[in-house]
C-alpha cells in the first residue's frame, strides 16, 4: 500500500510512482531541482517529494475550481478548513447539501470544503457525478464516512500548511501552465511530471477532460515549447502512441479505480533529454495505487 501524503482520494493518481520518480532524479542529477505539475489534482507525488526532502520546491496547478479552491484553503484558510473538518457531521444528509455547492455561486472556503468532503464521501473519489460510499440507503457494507477520518485528513492538512512557502499554486489551462513555468533558465533545475487526462476514459473520471484536440494542443505545446526535463503518463491507447510518437516510452500497470482496483496499462513518455533509468527500461513496472 502506497502511503498518501494528499488529503485527497484522486483517481488515476500517481503517488506509487514516487521511486521511480527518484531514479530518474538520480540518473539525471535532478535532485533539489524545482518540480511542476501542470494537472496536480490530488498531488499525492508531488507531496510525498516535498515532504519527504527530494526538491527545493512544488508548483502545483489545476483549472478545476474544485480542486483549487481545496488547495487555495489548504496554503492560506488552514484554520477555517480545519474548523469546518471538526465540525461538520459526515452523514448522507450533510452529503446532499455539499453536493448543491457551486464554485460559481459560493465563496473559496465553501467550495474548497465540498471537494474536500464529496472526494472523500464519494464512491472512487469522484468529486461530480458519483454517488455516496455506501449508496443512497447506506446498505453496503461501508458507510459515508469510512474514508472521512477527521484526525487523520487534519494532520495531512497542517503538515502541508507548514511547507506552503514552498509551494506554488496556480489555476491556469495547462498549456498555459506550460508556456509560463515549462522553460528553464541555463542554471535552473525543473522537472515537469505532466499527468493529462486519460484520452479515452478521462470523461468518466475527471471534472475537468480532454478532447482529441486538447491532447494535440497539448502535445504541441510540449514539443515547440517546454524546454525542461518533463516525463508524461498516459493512457495505453495508439492514439497516444500515435501522438508521441517520436518520444522513447515505456508501458507500466497501475490501478486507477479507487473502487474496483481495476488495473490500466499506461505509458511512460519521455523528453529526449530524461537519460532512462536502467530499472525501467528492462521490464514493465507493476504499480498499485492506493490512498
Amino acid at each position: 500500500m502506497v502511503c498518501s501524503y494528499s488529503p485527497l482520494r484522486y483517481p488515476g493518481g500517481k503517488t506509487a510512482l514516487y521511486e521511480k520518480i527518484k531514479e530518474i532524479f538520480e540518473t539525471n542529477g535532478l535532485n533539489g531541482c524545482s518540480y511542476r505539475e501542470p494537472f496536480a489534482g490530488g498531488g499525492g507525488l508531488a507531496l510525498k517529494l516535498l515532504l519527504n526532502g527530494d526538491v527545493k520546491d512544488i508548483y502545483i496547478n489545476d483549472i478545476d475550481p474544485f480542486i483549487w479552491s481545496f488547495w487555495h484553503c489548504v496554503l492560506y484558510k488552514t484554520e477555517e478548513l480545519i474548523e469546518k473538518i471538526n465540525t461538520t457531521t459526515i452523514n448522507l444528509e450533510e452529503w446532499y447539501k455539499q453536493k448543491e455547492i457551486s464554485p460559481e455561486k459560493a465563496d473559496v472556503l465553501s467550495v474548497g470544503f465540498a471537494a474536500l468532503f464529496l472526494n472523500r464521501t464519494n464512491r472512487s473519489g469522484i468529486i461530480k457525478n458519483a454517488g455516496p460510499i455506501g449508496g443512497k440507503e447506506q446498505t453496503g457494507n461501508y458507510k459515508i464516512d469510512c474514508r472521512f477520518n477527521k484526525e487523520n485528513l487534519i494532520g495531512r492538512i497542517r503538515n502541508i500548511s507548514a511547507k506552503k512557502d514552498r509551494i506554488y499554486l496556480t489555476q491556469l489551462d495547462a498549456q498555459e501552465f506550460l508556456l509560463r513555468h515549462g522553460r528553464k533558465d541555463k542554471d535552473e533545475n525543473i522537472f515537469l511530471y505532466i499527468d493529462p487526462p486519460y484520452f479515452k476514459k478521462g470523461k468518466g473520471l475527471y471534472t475537468s477532460f480532454y478532447k482529441t484536440k486538447d491532447h494535440h494542443y497539448l502535445e504541441n505545446i510540449i514539443s515547440k515549447h517546454v524546454n525542461a526535463f518533463w516525463l508524461i503518463t498516459y493512457d495505453n491507447v495508439e492514439e497516444v502512441k500515435f501522438l508521441y510518437n517520436q518520444y522513447p516510452k515505456i508501458e507500466f500497470n497501475t490501478r486507477y479505480s479507487l473502487q474496483n482496483k481495476r488495473k490500466a496499462q499506461e505509458l511512460m513518455i519521455f523528453s529526449p533529454k530524461i537519460k532512462i533509468p536502467q530499472s525501467l527500461e528492462q521490464n514493465t513496472t507493476s504499480l498499485c495505487n492506493a490512498a
